[in-house]
């Protein structure tokens, strides 16, 4: 279920805790994509608080925001990029994005599975794709306080499993929001050294959030499901003979 458009900006540009975590997520992006030049980049979502430092050199940006959630225009200094669209069915061409940022789609939708087949099928050539989730040992999973308490929590091996299953490779994997969820001015005083430490820390249980880079696989993989498990369909009138004429 995903959560409203309208509770996502309160707590992302207007509450402290909010812009302290968009911060830290935005810049650990950053330092695995420093740069965007003459590319497509795509987020879905509310992955906005993320691509604003594509704006200046990307050919494109576009913010996909589910129609569960709602979409609200973004950015407010400029052109509007924002677009509501289905869950599993986005309008973009097959293999037109350079880069996408998943963040509050994924652990909220109702179909993972076939959102992550259309997360494959837009990505182009080389393609990557960045999936921001709360993770399930943190303590940011367990407070109703941020969106990052809402949905599924997911364990690394959960998330990259997923991934694998439609032909999505991680590439790279890491923890961030070590600071904890709270707005209390004592938190949010020691919330950069805090940041700071849990970089250090080689385990990923102390984060609140995962962040797994995918590469694209070509081609993708076939998952088993109806359409391989019924070989032969079934011919309910099968073995009965045609119509027959009676003398009259």
């Amino acid at each position: 279920m995903h959560l409203d458009v309208h509770d996502l900006r309160e707590f992302y540009y207007r509450s402290p805790l909010g812009r302290a975590a968009q911060k830290v997520v935005r810049d650990e992006l950053v330092r695995l994509w420093p740069e965007a030049k003459a590319q497509t980049v795509a987020g879905y979502g509310f992955a906005v608080p993320l691509l604003r430092p594509f704006l200046g050199d990307a050919r494109r940006v576009i913010a996909l925001m589910p129609g569960p959630q709602g979409v609200m225009p973004w950015p407010a200094d400029g052109p509007n990029v924002s677009v509501l669209c289905e869950d599993t069915l986005w309008p973009l061409a097959s293999g037109s994005v350079d880069k996408l940022v998943l963040m509050h789609g994924l652990e909220t939708s109702d179909h993972p599975m076939t959102l992550l087949d259309e997360c494959w099928r837009v990505l182009g050539p080389g393609g990557r794709a960045v999936f921001v989730v709360p993770n399930r040992t943190g303590l940011w999973s367990r407070s109703d306080a941020t969106p990052f308490g809402f949905g599924r929590p997911y364990s690394l091996g959960q998330l990259e499993k997923q991934l694998r299953d439609v032909g999505l490779i991680p590439t790279k994997t890491l923890s961030t929001l070590y600071q904890p969820p709270s707005s209390r001015k004592i938190w949010r005083r020691f919330a950069k050294t805090m940041e700071g430490a849990g970089r250090h820390i080689p385990v990923f249980a102390a984060g609140g959030v995962l962040m797994v880079e995918v590469t694209k696989q070509v081609p993708q993989p076939k998952r088993p499901g109806l359409a391989q498990a019924v070989k032969r369909p079934l011919r309910v009138l099968e073995g009965m003979g045609g119509p027959v004429v009676k003398p009259v």
